[in-house]
């Protein structure tokens, strides 16, 4: 097992076709330059490959085609890459589309969890899983989940996420496995599938189009940007503890109606206007984490100003429409208007 003190050499990161994946996955190769990636992606609707054309050759950095669910196919890209650790990414993630069909949820996010869990302690190697501040449910201001917070989802996304979190300490429990649970608060930056909120706004107001709001849009959420959070994952990756939990908050709490007027603004005038939709099925009012021991254990804290980050990722967007036509696909079209229109 390395020394989990030392920068880990190999890193095969699961799910690096999607939107934080491929965030980590171009922080590390920045910041690390002594260190080689391999992409294990399934490529669904939420993975690009467009997110890996313009990274550096396979010197640096490998793709291969697999599915964490696929047990063969998991254990072969372990045998083949010989990574140091595995970071897992790869998820579904879209509350909606798990109201929706919870199947691929739970294939993904508990199956796919265990065949990693399993691959990585054959291989004797450390295994970080990332989760969500959704599998503590709903909190009414100013409670922040701590790391001893009892788990209580509250929708097939969040309940599958818990799961998998579940499986994880089971294995660090009962086998003394290398495993790292962190869990985040809402992302935002580059790169993220369009039918999040964040992208699904910026390309819909440039476009002047209604801007779908749930309910009377006072829900909160805190956001963190995309490289803060893959710092984060890095210090846990490099300087975590095995069997440990770690937090990671932007402390930038936003109702979603504040969003959309961020984005609004950030877009300028385009004569896009705000409508309010049919609620969410049991929509949860707030998350928020506790994130002080992260802080003392990892020395980890976020440094991009939300203001800046926003603007820079409406920028991106803006900037990028190529990418944004190649990923906002036919199935893609279909689930939002299924869920959006004449609403």
């Amino acid at each position: 097992m390395p020394d989990p003190h030392t920068p880990c050499q190999r890193i095969l990161v699961t799910g690096a076709a999607g939107f934080i994946g491929n965030a980590f996955l171009r922080r590390v190769l920045s910041k690390r330059p002594d260190a080689s990636v391999c992409t294990f992606d399934a490529l669904t609707y939420a993975g690009h490959e467009e997110n890996l054309e313009d990274l550096p050759g396979a010197e640096r950095h490998t793709f291969i085609q697999g599915d964490v669910a696929d047990a063969a196919a998991v254990r072969k890209a372990i045998a083949s890459f010989a990574p140091d650790a595995v970071v897992n990414f790869a998820a579904e993630t879209h509350v909606d589309r798990s109201i929706l069909d919870a199947e691929p949820f739970l294939r993904t996010n508990v199956f796919g969890t265990q065949v990693l869990l399993e691959a990585c302690r054959a291989a004797d190697i450390r295994l970080i899983c990332i989760s969500t501040d959704e599998v503590y449910g709903s909190l009414e201001a100013p409670l922040e989940a701590d790391t001893d917070c009892a788990l209580a989802p509250r929708n097939p996304y969040a309940a599958t996420k818990a799961a998998g979190d579940l499986l994880a300490q089971a294995a660090f429990i009962t086998h003394g496995q290398d495993v790292i649970i962190t869990r985040s608060t809402n992302n935002y930056g580059p790169r993220q599938t369009p039918e999040k909120l964040v992208p699904l706004m910026i390309l819909r107001a440039r476009a002047g189009a209604s801007l779908p709001v749930y309910g009377d849009g006072t829900h909160v959420r805190d956001w963190l940007h995309v490289d803060d959070h893959s710092d984060g994952i890095l210090a846990a990756l490099e300087r975590g503890k095995a069997g440990a939990l770690y937090h990671f908050s932007g402390s930038n709490e936003q109702s979603t109606l504040g969003i959309v007027r961020a984005v609004l603004d950030a877009v300028g005038p385009t004569g896009a206007r705000i409508e309010h939709v049919r609620d969410r099925p049991g929509h949860d009012r707030r998350y928020q984490l506790d994130v002080s021991t992260t802080h003392a254990a990892l020395g980890w804290a976020p440094i991009v100003p939300f203001a800046a980050g926003l603007a820079s990722a409406v920028a991106w967007y803006l900037d990028n429409d190529a990418w944004s036509r190649a990923t906002a696909g036919e199935d893609l079209r279909t689930f939002l208007e299924a869920n959006y229109a004449g609403r």
